[in-house]
């Protein structure tokens, strides 16, 4: 392998630009002709970029608190050509995405912005709109486009795969000076004993959320208003409920998937539960191997004694560990209420990485917060929680290993420098394949941004 003296130290930084898109408005076209319209700065496929659209990225990256600085507009035009040329080969290769989904993901924008700016008011006038149906318009063009981006780029890069012994062949082309750091590491491990609902509360639940579905089944009411004014889950509660599952790309815990694709469009589920507390759903659509659910959740209240209960055991199983009397592996299996992690030793799983180990400079605020004072072996008090919808719950956390700041090790460090080599590849893989589709599809540059130095061959020279 040839090696390449900027290529390690701008892997991860050009990977993830690579899936994130800066794009904030785009018109199509279908003019073929190269002439000059005013405000068009750019023609990829069947997109227009304007002049505006520049303007509009420079804005969203210092709303974000993405420095600016040094950022060209000639570098940020090539970053959304790069994002329309995607876009418009995933309309080529049939690459298929719903409107609810898209519209799903406009309603998740506008809730957001309305928390951060305190009205929908002052969201719109921020961003210059006349009207919220300009603005949701605005966004479902932008969201289409990031998420045919997205999915362009996962077509692309999918079936790749890295063998070991590329592995080793990438790791032998790095000079020594040039060797990765890697921040100081931690594995976690954790029991959670979520207090007990009593009867009466379990089945004041299931009672309220009967009375919601006779009131959608019996006399019509609105299922969405119901979850607008009730549901107690903070991610769809603005949307009436609303989620988009696809069957082959796992989203919500089983027991919710398993109620969701066995019924019948317009069908109101029975009271069910989950981890989360107890649902209702009903099915909107059904597309193929995709359905648009909406669901209501009530998570049942836990009385102060029950919680304190829930302590009580924790000091108890904290002392027993701390004297040896009992390992924490398999304390957390005998009582943690967590099940995604009590069979693994209460061992936690990097989100991100997909691995034991949390590093400490990337980790989630709050628990970094819980951790950052223990030493390797040592076990946290317990500590109060509440999650999404607002159940308590204690837990205690132990620090399992610590890995200290260390440059690059083959043999320490296998999975992260196979992690490198394979996004090293990766990489390699889209900028073939933008070089390819390049010559193969329609661009067009104004005559005012023709001197940029692009990265890609835009010009076609």
């Amino acid at each position: 392998m040839q090696y390449r003296p900027t290529n390690l130290k701008s892997i991860l930084n050009i990977f993830f630009l690579l899936t994130i898109s800066f794009a904030f408005a785009q018109n199509q076209s279908n003019d073929s002709e190269r002439v000059k319209l005013d405000g068009v700065v750019s023609v990829v496929g069947d997109y227009v970029i304007l002049d505006s659209d520049i303007d509009k990225t420079f804005a969203d990256m210092e709303s974000q608190g993405i420095s600016t600085k040094g950022v060209s507009r000639c570098e940020l035009l090539g970053k959304l050509m790069e994002d329309k040329l995607y876009a418009h080969h995933a309309t080529q290769d049939s690459l298929e995405i719903s409107d609810a989904e898209i519209y799903s993901y406009v309603d998740q924008s506008i809730e957001y912005f309305t928390e951060q700016l305190g009205s929908l008011e002052k969201v719109l006038a921020f961003y210059n709109k006349r009207d919220e149906l300009s603005f949701r318009e605005e966004l479902y063009q932008i969201n289409k486009v990031q998420k045919l981006s997205q999915m362009m780029q996962s077509s692309i890069v999918e079936s790749i795969e890295i063998t070991p012994e590329e592995v080793r062949e990438f790791y032998a082309s790095i000079p020594e000076f040039d060797l990765p750091v890697f921040g100081t590491e931690v594995e976690i491990a954790q029991i959670v004993i979520e207090p007990k609902v009593s009867e009466e509360e379990k089945k004041r639940i299931i009672d309220q959320l009967n009375t919601f579905k006779n009131d959608v089944e019996e006399k019509g009411l609105s299922f969405a208003s119901k979850a607008i004014l009730y549901s107690q889950d903070p991610g769809s509660r603005a949307s009436g409920g609303k989620y988009t599952l696809h069957r082959k790309r796992p989203r919500m815990v089983k027991e919710f998937r398993d109620v969701a694709f066995s019924m019948q469009e317009g069908e109101v589920s029975s009271p069910f539960k989950t981890e989360f507390g107890w649902h209702i759903l009903t099915v909107d659509k059904i597309k193929g191997q995709q359905v648009d659910i909406r669901h209501i959740l009530l998570t049942p209240n836990s009385d102060a004694s029950k919680l304190s209960e829930s302590k009580k055991l924790l000091d108890t199983l904290r002392t027993r560990i701390i004297d040896k009397e009992i390992e924490f592996a398999a304390a957390a299996y005998n009582f943690s209420s967590e099940k995604e992690t009590r069979n693994n030793g209460g061992k936690l799983v990097n989100p991100v990485t997909g691995d034991a180990r949390f590093e400490l400079t990337k980790m989630d605020p709050q628990l970094y917060s819980q951790i950052k004072n223990l030493d390797e072996g040592e076990i946290s008090l317990p500590l109060l929680e509440a999650d999404r919808s607002g159940a308590q719950k204690y837990k205690i956390l132990k620090i399992v290993k610590r890995y200290e700041e260390h440059q690059a090790d083959y043999s320490k460090d296998y999975g992260k420098i196979k992690e490198l080599a394979l996004k090293d590849k990766q990489l390699r893989t889209i900028e073939k394949w933008m070089k390819e589709k390049i010559e193969d599809t329609y661009v067009s540059i104004n005559r005012s941004f023709r001197e940029c130095d692009y990265s890609n061959n835009w010009l076609k020279l």
